[in-house]
């Protein structure tokens, strides 16, 4: 193989109304474009049927495919070109793969935080006081002496 190969990987967005076998001939079309071109294929990764945050082409969701594989340029150049062409593809995005990174589909929504654990005080201690005399304060007038007295 001619070129330096690289690790890709490419989210696919195809259309949901398209028949299910037509989106298993497009995974396995470039499977065998990544074979042809000297590549090796890593993964498949389908995440299934997603809601779009925006409508494309008037559909509200998406069926979503990642595939890992590892090639020269020219490849992934090929790749891009037959996707862009089908009529079943409504997006894709080739990267270069992070190694290490997880493939996973991410959840569809978020789970609820788990409540917070709540703390029972513990009963404090009972303390044994000893009783304290306290002097009942003097009032203010006797300690000083009015003009009027002298």
């Amino acid at each position: 193989m001619v070129g330096t190969v690289t690790t890709y990987e490419i989210l696919l967005m195809l259309d949901p109304e398209g028949a299910e076998a037509h989106q298993d001939d497009l995974i396995a079309r470039v499977r065998d474009l990544v074979e042809k071109g000297g590549g090796t294929w890593r993964s498949h990764d389908a995440w299934g049927r997603r809601r779009l945050a925006y409508e494309i082409e008037k559909k509200p969701e998406g069926v979503y495919h990642l595939v890992v594989f590892e090639s020269g340029p020219e490849t992934l150049d090929e790749i891009s070109r037959v996707l862009k062409i089908d009529d079943g593809v409504l997006r894709h995005l080739a990267t270069k793969h992070v190694e290490g990174s997880r493939t996973s589909a991410p959840r569809e929504e978020f789970p609820a935080p788990a409540p917070a654990p709540v703390a029972v005080p513990e009963p404090e201690p009972e303390l044994e006081l000893e009783p304290v005399a306290v002097a009942a304060p003097e009032s203010a007038e006797s300690d000083t002496i009015s003009d009027e007295e002298e």
